[in-house]
């Protein structure tokens, strides 16, 4: 679609190439005011993160299975804190200015960041499905060293196939370039690429952490019933009752988290199944940005100890 400034002539994003994509037409006042609007979303997802995983990594009691995963997940939502004013910048100039080399890198880092969350939540997933339905079992099950073998496996997986992804749908395919207007930056992804991502990156991650929460908050159902029943009737509970009441709390929390973070991905892959406007998949790329800035303060106000941690730092 072409824009036209007031006196008709329209701009390009490389006015000396002819080969240049149109610039999209934003008042300097417009222009000003989501410039500062992303900025400020950047810092405080940036910010915010990095509380959380300065925390974790300095007070010796927050080194646990669940967050060294949360610390995982933490690195994932900062890094799209530093992706958001790159994007910022090709949303609302409409151009891509940074070349091509640092166009595939920056292609190949959203992927991976994307792909890395969501399998965090799928590891957060597994460790509170252990934690709270089989208690006795998980201090052997889930130890730092299987967790941080896990989450490893997890980066180097998204990273491949973020890779993978953008250098098979053309990307560095010269047949593609010439589809392309100079300062684009995208790749056309194909058919069988389509079913490919929505399969491995939303709906068998999805069916997964909802099967394992279903069961979850089912256990925790019963575990809080059983728990209050005893306090009601003055019988003193054990230790290992609280660690129950203790575990259910957090799996709830992080129940929250990952329950957010689906609400915001099902409706971009819905419309991006059905091919909806661009305006629209823009819209809700940046709902998934935004979850980022959100986890932390998901942390900080519902999760029990590290909101004591954060509070006191």
């Amino acid at each position: 679609m072409a824009y036209e400034t007031d006196d008709h002539e329209i701009q390009y994003c490389f006015p000396a190439i002819n080969s240049s994509c149109i610039k999209g037409k934003l008042s300097r006042h417009e222009s000003s005011i989501m410039y500062m609007f992303f900025s400020l979303l950047s810092a405080w997802t940036v910010f915010l993160n990095l509380l959380v995983i300065i925390s974790i990594s300095h007070f010796k009691k927050l080194h646990t299975p669940t967050n060294l995963i949360i610390l995982s997940l933490a690195v994932a939502d900062m890094l799209v804190g530093f992706v958001m004013p790159i994007e910022a910048t090709r949303l609302i100039e409409m151009c891509w200015y940074f070349g091509e080399t640092f166009c595939g890198l920056f292609l190949v880092i959203t992927g991976l960041v994307m792909s890395a969350s969501l399998s965090n939540l799928v590891l957060i997933a597994v460790d509170r499905f252990v934690a709270v339905c089989h208690p006795l079992r998980y201090p052997q099950k889930i130890t730092m060293t299987k967790t941080l073998i896990m989450i490893c496996l997890s980066w180097v997986f998204s990273s491949t196939y973020s890779t993978v992804f953008v250098i098979n749908n053309g990307y560095f395919d010269i047949s593609h370039k010439t589809n392309m207007c100079y300062g684009e930056c995208s790749v056309m992804i194909g058919f069988a690429w389509r079913v490919t991502d929505l399969i491995l990156t939303f709906i068998f991650p999805c069916i997964l952490i909802i099967s394992l929460y279903l069961r979850i908050f089912y256990i925790v159902h019963q575990q809080v019933k059983v728990i209050n029943t005893l306090m009601k009737g003055g019988k003193c509970i054990n230790e290992g009752s609280v660690r129950k009441k203790s575990e259910s709390k957090a799996a709830l929390t992080l129940g929250i988290i990952v329950t957010v973070y689906l609400l915001c991905w099902i409706p971009f892959y819905i419309c991006s199944i059905l091919a909806v406007s661009s305006t629209t998949i823009n819209v809700l790329m940046w709902v998934l940005y935004i979850n980022s800035g959100l986890n932390p303060m998901v942390y900080a106000l519902f999760y029990p100890g590290l909101k004591r941690q954060l509070n006191s730092s």
